[in-house]
């Protein structure tokens, strides 16, 4: 959520970082139900100022026998009780319009982020190793998947519908060394600490995250009230909710693999085939607390760290820097990390990794308290990022790794993962 005392101060900025993302102005809105609500406030504290005044008069009143007055004023004290308790509820209502409202605009872009209207005004960044040479047509992951036997969509179709899928021996156990040697590399040379955090979360977390109330429609909800959780960036940055930390804990960085579940709504059409759009998918997901001063650093840290894991993997993809028309609701500024998949002869996403300054923290009022100084705690900055998908890192394994025998080779990075095995063939 944005600053309203930034709005106030800023309106022609409000407007043009929602102008460079596409969307209208804002700054009338807000005002608008700022400043009903700062003129209810003025009269709701004069009815409570003359309650005090008038309490104060009727001991007055009363001491000195004047019976009269003290009935006229407990009488007016009674009447001011009921206009402020309905004042009270009406300041509630100007909070909840004004607050509702302030949610669902999005977070203002770095001024570095390009301007652009869609992904085909992103800007490359800079490229990692070589496309795959064949000697022979590359097939896409389905059909080596399908040929192999280890990758059945009928069957997960027969159980659970379209967008989810089945793997089987061999690449099941690749799909769980990918995951792994993602946690080892994050924990083990970045720093990040595991977490093994909920798959259900409530509202409050989702919306201190800013996927509600806008992006509902995207999410699985149970029968209890709870979300399924589209990706672990939630309930990793969440453990700082509520909470006041102190700065010499900063930064905190966090790792998580667990499944993401998301409705895809708004895709119909979009990779029907295979399993780059799954409703359910592993991701290993990497997020990062700091102060407002590292966050930027930080940002750079943490792709880094996504990039580090396709190295590994000996996978050509490059690094683009989102227009401010395709990046996130509460993103500042994204990096998207696209893999080269042979099959399809395109880079994919395989990861998206965000900087959010206070916009998150501020939903989630997550604040940390600065070292060494007696000044009032301090909004903390969040980044989430991918790193990476593994169901896409799993394609693009495949993908790249394929034999013209339709076998696939295991890198070399995830053979102690998988017993020593060096090549996936038929069982």
């Amino acid at each position: 959520m944005l600053d309203l005392k930034w709005i106030r101060e800023n309106p022609q900025a409000l407007d043009e970082a929602l102008k460079r993302r596409g969307a209208a102005a804002a700054s009338p809105e807000v005002r608008r139900l700022d400043d009903a609500r700062r003129e209810h406030l003025q009269v709701l504290q004069g009815w409570q100022s003359r309650r005090n005044e008038a309490s104060k008069e009727i001991g007055k009143a009363k001491a000195s026998g004047d019976a009269g007055r003290a009935d006229a004023v407990m009488a007016e004290v009674a009447d001011l009780k009921a206009k402020i308790q309905e004042g009270e509820r009406q300041e509630r209502q100007f909070d909840e319009e004004l607050n509702g409202f302030l949610a669902t605009l999005p977070n203002a872009p770095l001024a570095d982020v390009p301007r652009g209207a869609d992904e085909a005004d992103n800007v490359e960044v800079r490229r990692s190793g070589q496309k795959p040479a064949f000697a022979f047509k590359p097939k896409e992951h389905f059909e080596l998947g399908e040929a192999l036997g280890q990758m059945d969509f009928d069957a997960a179709a027969r159980m659970s519908g379209s967008r989810f899928t089945v793997l089987r021996s061999k690449l099941a156990r690749l799909e769980r060394a990918l995951g792994q040697f993602m946690l080892d590399v994050h924990t083990g040379e970045f720093g990040y600490e595991e977490v093994s955090p909920p798959l259900l979360v409530r509202d409050d977390a989702l919306f201190g995250t800013g996927q509600l109330p806008k992006f509902a429609e995207d999410l699985f909800r149970t029968t209890d009230g709870r979300w399924m959780i589209p990706t672990a960036e939630v309930s990793l940055t969440n453990l700082v909710r509520e909470q006041i930390v102190d700065e010499a804990k900063l930064p905190m960085r966090f790792t998580a693999l667990t499944p993401s579940f998301r409705s895809e709504a708004g895709s119909a059409g979009r990779d029907t085939r295979g399993m780059l759009r799954q409703h359910q998918f592993y991701k290993a997901e990497l997020v990062s607390i700091t102060t407002p001063e590292t966050s930027l650093d930080e940002h750079e840290r943490m792709t880094r760290a996504a990039e580090t894991v396709l190295e590994r993997l000996g996978l050509h993809f490059r690094t683009v820097v989102l227009c401010t028309g395709d990046m996130g609701f509460s993103s500042q500024k994204t990096y998207d990390i696209e893999v080269w998949l042979p099959g399809q002869d395109a880079f994919r996403e395989i990861s998206s990794c965000s900087v959010c300054g206070d916009f998150q923290a501020r939903r989630m009022n997550a604040r940390f308290r600065p070292a060494g100084e007696k000044v009032a705690p301090r909004f903390v900055h969040t980044l989430n990022g991918s790193g990476t998908a593994v169901g896409r890192a799993l394609i693009a394994v495949m993908e790249n790794y394929q034999t013209e025998a339709g076998e696939i080779r295991v890198p070399e990075a995830l053979r102690p993962y998988m017993g020593g095995l060096e090549i996936i063939g038929r069982d």
